[in-house]
């Protein structure tokens, strides 16, 4: 059955995939635009993922918007979305306080209080680190009395960026609480590329991680032998959001997106070397120091890397029972993510190099790190 869906960060890495694959199920997907102009740019993408771009439209909007800036006519349309898929977020290290809320916590307010108002269920995106509970605690944050979180407190030890999807993710519960929406959230690992193609957008951490491998920047692995970067791979994460969009079961439930079989980092690096042709690193260097060295500006701009990324690496291990129980029901396969790794190192290669699948591709601009 076909049904009309609202997505915001439709232009994104996971956005677009997503776009894609409703589309290809045919479903009638509206995207949030800032630049609405740019639909010819983002069909192109989506029919080279595989979707149907004749499904997809363009909404004018933006996040930072009250009401999302939607125009009367185009929130009477909305109206007709069963689904609002809420993807939207400014990614990038280094944020302010106030450049974080702006666009990651008001407008994830500003999308769940649509979603309730127009009787959609909302299917939103939160992080990993929201079900690592020790880590929660030790940054200030008590997941059963959110309200009483000091935020500005967690700005400060964890940055704009994560301490605004921690805050967007209470703050989405509360208004829908509140409203009595209908809301579901999938927890995702850091993306990796897909599957089957490797395709990844260059803004995306782990695209960051492998240019810095192929250009030697990683001299050491961060951490210990135990550490780790959680990962899924993109078009695994697309099927359980849509999956979970059409599970009534899911109603008021959140899901952890999270393939436990990613290796530990040094392995994760060795893999993606592989296919790159370059030796990874081997010895290990502690977390607490990579931290002092990336505080040195010159460092840190020569390493391409943020204190901020440093967060993800973790010893933490996951109860993924619930995400087996889940994506067996639905019929989802997971998949190699050894395999997936080398594919990806394989096209953010390619792109760095500007061979093949260089920047015309899917990965061209509309992947910006911007919200949509």
């Amino acid at each position: 059955m076909s049904v009309e869906c609202f997505v915001t960060g439709g232009t994104g890495f996971i956005g677009q995939h997503l776009v894609a694959h409703l589309s290809a199920q045919g479903h009638t997907v509206r995207v949030l635009m800032r630049r609405p102009e740019r639909l010819a740019e983002l069909r192109e993408h989506v029919a080279n993922l595989g979707g149907n771009a004749a499904r997809v439209f363009a909404v004018a909007g933006d996040l930072q918007r009250s009401k999302l800036g939607l125009s009367m006519a185009d929130r009477a349309l909305l109206r007709q979305a069963s689904i609002v898929f809420h993807l939207g977020v400014q990614f990038t290290w280094g944020l302010t306080l106030q450049q974080s809320r702006a666009v990651n916590v008001e407008g994830a307010r500003q999308v769940a209080l649509l979603a309730a108002e127009q009787k959609s269920r909302l299917v939103t995106v939160g992080g990993y680190m929201l079900k690592n509970h020790q880590h929660l605690r030790t940054i200030g944050i008590d997941p059963q009395r959110a309200q009483l979180t000091d935020w500005p407190a967690v700005y400060r030890k964890v940055g704009g960026y994560e301490a605004s999807k921690l805050e967007a993710h209470f703050a989405t519960l509360q208004v829908m609480s509140a409203q009595g929406g209908e809301v579901t959230v999938v927890h995702p690992a850091t993306v990796c590329g897909h599957s089957r193609t490797g395709h990844i957008l260059e803004s995306q951490p782990l695209a960051t991680l492998i240019r810095n491998l192929a250009q030697g920047k990683l001299a050491a692995v961060p951490g210990t032998p135990e550490h780790w970067l959680p990962l899924v791979t993109v078009d695994y994460l697309v099927e359980l959001l849509a999956a979970c969009a059409f599970d009534d079961a899911m109603v008021g439930q959140e899901l952890l997106a999270l393939d436990e079989r990613t290796p530990n980092l040094r392995e994760l690096l060795a893999q993606m070397a592989q296919p790159l042709g370059v030796k990874p690193p081997r010895h290990h260097l502690s977390l607490r120091l990579m931290k002092w060295l990336l505080r040195l500006p010159p460092i840190a701009r020569f390493l391409n890397t943020s204190v901020e990324a440093l967060d993800f690496i973790q010893t933490q291990r996951f109860d993924t029972a619930a995400l087996e129980l889940f994506a067996n029901r639905h019929g989802i396969a997971k998949p190699d993510i050894r395999e997936a790794l080398q594919l990806t190192a394989v096209f953010v290669n390619a792109q760095y190099r500007g061979e093949g699948t260089g920047r015309g591709t899917p990965a061209g601009p509309a992947g910006s790190p911007r919200p949509a």
